[in-house]
């Protein structure tokens, strides 16, 4: 499997633990620390998915998200969040796939939810 996931998380811990993860599930991992990063990074690397963080420093999630929907960009996002707010998620879900808890929810759970979203069986 070929598929280029794009991680984008300021909480250093939680980027690695999801990227390993990924890694180790065969997918190629780039990984970001902010929306800002993250902008070059889809630009440069034209990742299959991301996942991005909501509430990070400089540029926050959502505000990454919009961005690449303005610049056309068509990748699958797939939103972390430790917020149970209705409000950010639904915001959120204006410009992305889907969403997860990161509390709810272990680092294989999103590797399951990745390869849902990639069609991959």
């Amino acid at each position: 499997m070929d598929k280029k996931i794009l991680v984008v998380d300021d909480t250093k811990s939680y980027l690695f633990i999801i990227s390993e993860t990924l890694r180790g599930a065969g997918f190629a991992v780039i990984t970001a620390e902010n929306g800002e990063e993250g902008l070059v990074a889809v630009a440069e690397e034209k990742p299959d998915l991301i996942l991005l963080d909501i509430t990070m420093p400089k540029m926050d999630g959502i505000e990454m998200s919009r961005k690449l929907k303005e610049s056309g960009t068509n990748v699958p996002i797939i939103f972390l969040t430790n917020m149970n707010d209705i409000k950010h998620i639904s915001e959120g879900l204006e410009n992305a796939n889907d969403y997860i808890i990161k509390a709810d929810t272990s680092a294989d759970d999103i590797v399951v939810k990745v390869k849902e979203k990639l069609h991959i069986a």
